[in-house]
């Protein structure tokens, strides 16, 4: 029969061992395998092959039929693998950096974790392992080298940043901003509200530090709603920045900071200018040079499908195709308008998990884009395709297609040239398939 550890039993195996594993499929030799269940697996049935295959002990949650004694059996391995966590991040007691929101979550992960570089040994987030497994595996990749860290936090349900900011136990955090994302999961914007404000609720029991854009209405009155958050203020407004527009020419975000330091970056699109300000304001916060901090931002480079130029084999390039929601889509579409490009083309992906309000935002995006008038304008997905059925602007100027396979077939027949495409859809539609053939 499998064999009962406690916590701290567990923790110490973790601490002579090569770390976690959560895929059996690729076992760390002398890692502890976590046998975590999915919808389409259940890791107990492999953790006999994972010690197999090199791993130190298999922490389990079902009886394998072993009694191999590095096999661990305990009541629930997800919440053993939290608790673990939870527990490593109160040794290390070093300074958490948390953050969540709507849109922009990772450039502004990557944009902090460039600043702290400049002063302090720094872990954060690989990826998108933002969710209650991705956020304790980064937790427990980190050692006693690292001095700062930087943790994404991922939620589509109410909750889930509360169980995130248990587990990270933050000092300082922030959110990026509020939207109209995963409605499908929230119910609504009042739950969006609710749910990433959990962060500021668990800063306010915890005596951590909240930074928030003042420029956002919605964050300025979800502080002021908890009267004794210590919070601080950064924003376009707050430190009198000014966002240089855009060219054809010069498409990167260019902002000038107190009338005075200049910084050029090789961002595209000027709602980055919170994203850059945000992890300012944190370096601001732990102490960092501030010229050095500048440096950092100017050296970034987007990477991943997010508010990239990418010059293609036959046209210039806009790809922000990681995620969309009406917020994001608007956002993208404005800073494109705003660069007056002369041959222009859009490739639109649906905006995914918005509930009953979904034809209602795609529709209200269908409005904006008629005032840019694009040269080429390709649909993917359904739910565009639906909210355009009776426009004539679009039955007879767009092209719908029902995904990006199909896009892609297309632009093998008939490939735009010279043309500055926008590229911008939901993780699902899957818009980077297309991009080698532009």
């Amino acid at each position: 029969m499998t064999k009962t550890y406690e916590l701290s039993q567990i923790y110490e195996l973790y601490l002579n061992s090569a770390g976690v594993s959560t895929d059996s499929r690729i076992i760390a030799k002398g890692s502890i395998f976590f046998a975590l269940k999915g919808e389409n697996f259940n890791g107990n049935d492999f953790a006999l092959k994972s010690l197999e295959d090199g791993a130190s002990y298999a922490v389990v949650d079902e009886d394998t039929g072993s009694d191999d004694p590095r096999v661990i059996y305990t009541h629930n391995v997800l919440e053993t693998l939290q608790m673990l966590a939870a527990h490593h991040r109160r040794i290390l007691e070093i300074p958490v950096v948390a953050l969540t929101g709507s849109n922009g979550k990772t450039t502004t992960k990557e944009l902090i974790t460039s600043v702290l570089s400049t002063k302090y040994q720094v872990s954060s987030t690989t990826g998108n392992l933002n969710n209650h497994i991705g956020v304790p595996l980064t937790i427990l990749k980190m050692d006693t080298s690292t001095q700062v860290a930087v943790i994404e936090m991922g939620a589509s349900a109410p909750g889930e940043i509360e169980l995130l900011a248990s587990i990270a136990q933050p000092n300082i955090g922030l959110i990026t901003n509020v939207g109209k994302a995963h409605l499908l999961g929230f119910g609504s914007f009042e739950g969006v509200k609710k749910t990433k404000g959990e962060l500021y609720d668990y800063l306010d029991k915890s005596y951590g530090t909240a930074l928030y854009n003042s420029d956002n209405p919605h964050l300025r009155e979800m502080v002021a709603s908890r009267v004794r958050l210590m919070a601080i203020p950064y924003g376009v407004s707050e430190q009198r920045v000014t966002i240089c527009e855009p060219t054809a020419e010069n498409p990167y975000l260019k902002m000038v900071l107190d009338s005075s330091r200049e910084i050029k970056t090789k961002l595209i699109g000027g709602y980055n200018a919170d994203n850059i300000l945000a992890a300012l304001a944190v370096g601001e916060f732990m102490g960092t040079d501030p010229e050095l901090s500048a440096q950092a931002i100017e050296s970034y480079t987007p990477s991943n499908n997010r508010s990239q130029l990418i010059k293609g084999k036959y046209n210039t390039l806009i790809v922000d195709a990681y995620n969309a929601n009406p917020t994001s889509m608007r956002a993208s579409l404005e800073n494109f308008r705003a660069m007056r490009c002369e041959n222009t083309g859009l490739i639109i992906g649906d905006m995914l998990e918005l509930g009953e309000d979904s034809q209602k935002e795609h529709k209200g995006i269908l409005e904006y884009i008629k005032e840019i008038n694009p040269g080429l304008l390709f649909f993917v997905g359904n739910e565009f395709a639906q909210a355009a059925a009776c426009d004539n602007y679009f039955t007879s100027k767009a092209l719908f297609f029902k995904d990006s396979y199909e896009l892609r077939a297309h632009l093998e027949r008939e490939t735009p040239l010279n043309t500055t495409i926008l590229i911008k859809g939901s993780r699902g539609t899957r818009l980077e398939r297309v991009l080698e053939m532009l």
